[in-house]
């Protein structure tokens, strides 16, 4: 099929979604532009900061909520059972559970003093359910800062040239957030400056590339933790947040390349469309709907949204484009991805990729080159490699923020520095973890990853449900209904995983296997208890 027209279907689809149902969920929420939010009543200078405007804050909120998960994740579905219902997945799951997800979750925050998703659990079901969905919330934002500080940091092992660029972007973050923060600088002049700056970085990258003979992996392991913490001790708007703003517009260049590679080449796919129902890693349901994980719905987004994006936005009336758009955004990027792989790898080169268990970052910057190759020559795998591994750090930065919030929640650890460290120190070892084998363990974490990042999904919409039925009794099925669906996906997912863990002596990812099943369950039973005693009241 031709991928042109594909994209094109997929687009219209999401255009008509946020039109749509867009404005349902705003009737829903009856949101009002007047009422004020936490960024303006709760200023402080650390977390609860009023955005520039909403374009910075979205730069932020799509760069953080972005990260690899659109890429690996689709890529690794197209590997094993083939890119129609992968990308059936990502269109269906953006619009009807990933929408609602992202967007409820910001604006039950927004209502509830920038609360995080874990600590409005308290009060829409029990402190019980509070502290078990954030001991939840906290062992996948571990698993998250683990996987991608790996990643990250096997890619600066192989491609020495995107070193310069991806941590000169720190710098001129700080730079940018100090001279619209601090000196009041106007919006376009500064970011045309700080891309201008990015751009002198790729070419100094390309000139001078940065590698690590000795242990390298290792070592940018060990910096970029250093990076994530620095990242969530420094207040928001000097680092995080431009950071965010600057690497969206990174994305969004990718993008515009990517569809501009599509409509010059009109390329078909050429991949197998369908492969079969079961697979070594599983079967289409439900080890699919979990393994894509960002690209349709993630539980991640409703932390970022309650967790950072609630603490800037300015104003209601820019929930749907944030919340909304970003998750529709994000599916029309994994979209795009899976295009891309599909049309650019014949059937040897994908059987051989398949079975030699090939990087999906790799393969994508391998296809986004051969897709742009008319018009950026060789710089088109490098383009997509540096911008790829810049959202890997927002992921990382915006992650291990969240778990200092989640540390401080649940733990008498007050001091952001010393519950920074925790979540460090404990992400690190599991980067660094080996198998039996000796070999990395991030490709056996990541089916771990997805699943409990869907299973957060799955009770981020039970606490938004919930929120809904104690402030009215109407739309409780745009949340419930999802909810359900994910709950016993992930929950499948899990207890498949299990025995064959057991079997590859594979303990520590059998301990949190368990410990996520046994925290969903018992949150699980607080809310059908919350349920009974509602219907005997009423």
């Amino acid at each position: 099929m031709n991928a042109f027209s594909i994209i094109v279907i997929v687009f219209c689809l999401f255009y008509l979604a946020y039109r749509i149902y867009g404005r349902t969920l705003d009737t829903l929420w009856n949101v009002d532009e007047k009422r004020p939010t936490p960024a303006l009543t709760q200023t402080d200078t650390v977390d609860y900061i009023p955005a520039k405007n909403a374009l910075v804050l979205f730069g932020h909120h799509f760069s953080s909520i972005a990260g690899a998960g659109p890429i690996v994740g689709p890529i690794m579905a197209c590997l094993i059972w083939g890119w129609a219902p992968t990308l059936a997945w990502v269109v269906v799951g953006s619009i009807f559970l990933g929408s609602i997800h992202d967007y409820g979750a910001l604006m039950i925050s927004v209502r509830e003093k920038g609360s995080s998703i874990g600590d409005i659990a308290a009060t829409a079901i029990s402190r019980k359910a509070k502290l078990i969905f954030s001991i939840f919330l906290w062992l996948t934002l571990v698993l998250i800062v683990a996987v991608f500080t790996y990643l990250a940091a096997d890619t600066f092992s192989q491609q020495a040239q995107i070193v310069i660029p991806s941590f000169g972007l720190i710098p001129v973050a700080i730079c940018v957030g100090i001279a619209l923060y601090r000196f009041k600088g106007p919006l376009v002049p500064v970011t045309f400056l700080g891309l201008c700056a990015l751009a002198g970085l790729v070419f100094l990258g390309n000139i001078f590339p940065i590698s690590i003979a000795t242990n390298g992996r290792n070592i940018w392991i060990f910096l970029l933790l250093a990076y994530s913490f620095f990242a969530s001790v420094l207040p928001v708007n000097y680092l995080l947040q431009p950071r965010d703003y600057l690497s969206s517009f990174l994305l969004f260049a990718g993008i515009i390349l990517g569809l501009t590679g599509i409509l010059l080449t009109q390329p078909v796919t050429q991949t197998p469309a369908f492969i079969s129902t079961g697979s070594a890693q599983g079967s289409l349901w439900p080890m699919m709907f979990i393994t894509v994980a960002c690209g349709a719905i993630s539980g991640f987004h409703s932390l970022i949204s309650s967790g950072t994006t609630s603490k800037q936005i300015i104003s209601e009336r820019d929930a749907k484009k944030i919340g909304f758009g970003g998750m529709l955004t994000e599916g029309f990027l994994a979209t795009l991805v899976i295009l891309v792989f599909a049309s650019s790898f014949s059937l040897p080169e994908f059987y051989l990729h398949r079975s030699a268990n090939t990087n999906p970052i790799t393969l994508f910057g391998q296809g986004f080159g051969q897709i742009t190759k008319s018009f950026l020559g060789p710089w088109g795998n490098f383009l997509a490699l540096f911008i790829l591994n810049a959202f890997i750090l927002t992921t990382l930065d915006s992650a291990t923020r969240i778990a200092r919030y989640i540390t401080e929640e649940i733990s008498f650890i007050k001091n952001r520095f010393f519950s920074t460290f925790i979540v460090i120190v404990c992400a690190g070892a599991l980067a660094m973890a080996k198998d039996t084998a000796h070999l990395p363990l991030w490709k056996k974490i990541w089916p771990l990853f997805g699943a409990s990042n869907q299973l957060v999904a799955a009770l981020a919409l039970i606490v938004i449900t919930c929120w809904i039925l104690q402030k009215r009794k109407t739309g409780l099925l745009y949340a419930l209904l999802p909810a359900a669906f994910m709950l016993i996906t992930a929950l499948t997912a899990l207890a498949i995983k299990v025995p064959s863990q057991w079997r590859n002596q594979e303990f520590l990812l059998v301990i949190i296997s368990i410990i996520l099943i046994i925290a969903a369950l018992l949150l699980l039973v607080e809310v059908l208890t919350l349920f009974k005693h509602r219907r005997r009241n009423d």
